[in-house]
């Protein structure tokens, strides 16, 4: 598979190994018993030099595009799912900015995210608007200049360690998703709180939160986009960022994969090693049989949307990307293949390590637990095969025209 990939893209894959294998594999089962942000991670990837991979060079990133995000988060992800989510979503709320904002908007914000130096986060879902997201119910209504915010958000990820929040409220109510908005609210703004911190069965060291927002003044100036264009904002978001669950989930199968491996390699039963037993040969081979190909997959959405868009130096090119369907089918290939083959692999994973992989003794289980939660955000996979659905009947009404 190497010779499928570039120089920068084997550079980028060694640089992220080096980060995971010498730093993050040592402190994973520590900040997932901790529930703590990984700090020592994130000076880790700086000094690596890979923040902000997928951020162009004309806003401070290397223009690394998708498929070296994805690349990254694949070999974080196989020492640690949390740190892999921790590092991706970054991408999925500087996307908005990247896709939408303007060019004083992307100078202002962009370059301090790709250093590493400010964190972000994603503010779409709220309590009764999971996945149906244009239910939106926080809104925020203009005052002179500025936007007045009044409500509240669910499940945001990175939220209380992040220093930008790109949010989406209804600034005109009485049109519906056509009355969206995508605002950036800054930490600190007065009327913005974090009033709970979730306690989440997996990827525990990356913050999920919720967001409340009570008279917060924000400046009509962060308002990313045109008013009424937050839920086209943050659809393309979402496309582009599926393809970073999905390699997340490859990195879970892959981590967990190696480790039933060397297991079974070394554990003995009816004296010899499980390994050397048909049925265990058999497990071990369809999950990495599954994995490649879920590698495969991710690697093929990420380099459409890379030779589409230039590595993301001309996004606007994304709503075409990928034909009469659009990108978004193949986004959605990913992720919904990928994420239930993590669950699947890591589950053969815990039960090739029998009594043991139920432990928490052992590393095992922490990967069934981070893996379940990639079926679920950033479009649960029953959403993913209505996408996938959709864009099969639309490319069926172009064959019959």
């Amino acid at each position: 598979m190497d010779e499928l990939l570039s120089k920068e893209n084997l550079e980028y894959r060694k640089r992220a190994r080096e980060v995971a294998d010498t730093v993050v594999r040592k402190v994973s089962a520590h900040y997932d018993r901790e529930q703590t942000y990984p700090w020592e991670v994130l000076e880790a990837l700086k000094k690596a030099e890979l923040t902000g991979v997928w951020i162009p060079e004309a806003y401070g990133g290397p223009g690394g595009g998708l498929l070296n995000l994805c690349i990254v988060v694949e070999e974080l992800s196989k020492a640690c799912g949390g740190v892999g989510v921790a590092y991706a979503v970054n991408a999925l709320g500087s996307f908005p900015i990247i896709t939408g904002g303007s060019e004083e908007q992307k100078q202002a914000w962009l370059p301090s995210i790709a250093k590493g130096e400010k964190l972000i986060a994603f503010g779409l879902s709220e309590k009764d608007a999971g996945s149906d997201a244009g239910s939106l119910a926080c809104k925020a209504i203009r005052d002179g200049d500025h936007y007045v915010l009044n409500g509240e958000k669910k499940w945001n990820t990175n939220g209380g360690v992040a220093h930008y929040y790109t949010v989406y409220c209804q600034t005109q109510p009485d049109k519906g998703i056509r009355g969206i908005s995508a605002i950036m609210v800054e930490k600190g703004t007065p009327g913005f709180t974090i009033p709970k911190v979730e306690d989440k069965m997996g990827i525990r060291c990356v913050p999920v939160v919720e967001l409340k927002f009570e008279d917060a003044r924000v400046p009509v100036a962060n308002l990313i986009g045109k008013e009424g264009g937050g839920f086209r904002n943050a659809m393309s978001t979402l496309d582009l960022a599926r393809p970073g669950v999905a390699s997340q989930a490859v990195g879970l199968a892959a981590g967990a994969t190696r480790l039933a491996l060397e297991y079974a390699a070394n554990r003995k039963q009816f004296g010899q090693a499980i390994v050397s037993f048909q049925a265990i040969q058999f497990m071990l081979a369809d999950m990495d049989c599954q994995t490649e190909v879920a590698r495969q997959m991710v690697y093929n959405a990420a380099r459409i949307v890379d030779q589409a868009t230039d590595n993301l130096r001309h996004p606007e090119a994304i709503a075409n990307a990928g034909g009469p369907a659009g990108f978004s089918k193949y986004s959605a290939i990913s992720k919904v293949f990928a994420t239930d083959m993590a669950m699947k692999v890591t589950t053969d994973a815990v039960q090739i390590f029998g009594g043991n992989g139920y432990m928490k003794d052992f590393p095992i289980e922490k990967y069934m637990r981070d893996a379940k939660i990639t079926q679920i955000y950033e479009g649960t996979n029953q959403i993913q095969r209505l996408v996938i659905g959709r864009a099969m009947l639309r490319e069926l009404g172009n064959v019959e025209k």
